[in-house]
């Protein structure tokens, strides 16, 4: 299979891959294809661009953004251009209640495929989901270990309810999950903080919830509540908020 079929195959499956290809110099049009996972295939055709771009790439991956490269050669400058094809942006909304059936509502329309997780078959229901990608009645814990979260996936906790919301925070925080969230108040995440560290979860891993859930707009319906996590979302998705950038560094920071 050539490297475009390979590249196309993994845009077409979901799978985030970047095509690094050679702009300028004597290998101009040399093409390395790049995966999240370390994998490779091609070359550009000289070992030290080759080794450039394998240190770069990861970056580029985890940004979710494509870019431009100068690499100094013997030969002088050689500009080789990291083309990012993300695969489309997940939701994963752990937990069927109200504020879930807004969210998902947000997020279609901005391009994110919407998925629903809970166990308790009383409040995922196809009557109440009909508008959501994916409703999965299970176990956040063998769920989402199973579906390798990647950059593109978003993870939004919702239940109050630790059997259903801690198992599902260790798998995302496990992940390199682009955006994790919790919701519950200040006093109920610093109560989460110090279970999740029992469970050995470091404080780095920590610092990446979004917790309190969401922009401070006041919200107070659930409808409001899904628009200002869907608004962080988005901010974090587009750079202008970082991951990890709310609550939980300042809990970890006080108990320390």
């Amino acid at each position: 299979m050539s490297l475009f079929a390979q590249f196309e195959e993994a845009v077409r499956t979901g799978r985030l891959a970047a095509m690094a290809t050679v702009l300028t110099g004597p290998a101009v049009g040399a093409k390395l294809l790049l995966f999240a996972d370390g994998a490779t295939a091609g070359a550009l055709g000289d070992a030290g661009l080759d080794e450039a771009v394998r240190a770069r790439a990861p970056i580029c991956l985890a940004s979710l953004q494509s870019e431009r490269l100068t690499v100094e050669t013997a030969a002088g400058p050689i500009d080789i251009f990291i083309d990012v094809q993300p695969p489309q942006p997940r939701l994963w909304m752990v937990g069927a209640v109200h504020i879930a059936v807004a969210l998902a509502t947000y997020a279609r329309p901005l391009g994110f495929r919407t998925i629903v997780l809970d166990p308790r078959t009383a409040f995922a229901t196809p009557a109440r989901f009909a508008h959501a990608d994916e409703l999965i009645t299970g176990w956040p814990a063998d769920v989402l270990a199973a579906a390798q979260l990647d950059e593109s996936a978003c993870v939004v906790v919702l239940t109050h309810d630790e059997k259903i919301d801690n198992p599902a925070l260790v798998a995302a925080l496990h992940s390199p999950a682009r955006y994790i969230g919790a919701l519950g108040s200040r006093k109920t995440h610093a109560k989460r903080v110090a279970v999740l560290q029992a469970l050995g979860v470091d404080e780095a891993k920590l610092a990446r919830i979004h917790a309190p859930i969401g922009l401070p707009i006041g919200a107070q319906r659930p409808e409001e509540i899904a628009l200002a996590i869907m608004a962080e979302i988005v901010a974090v998705v587009n750079g202008v908020r970082r991951r990890g950038e709310g609550e939980t560094r300042r809990l970890l920071n006080y108990e320390s």
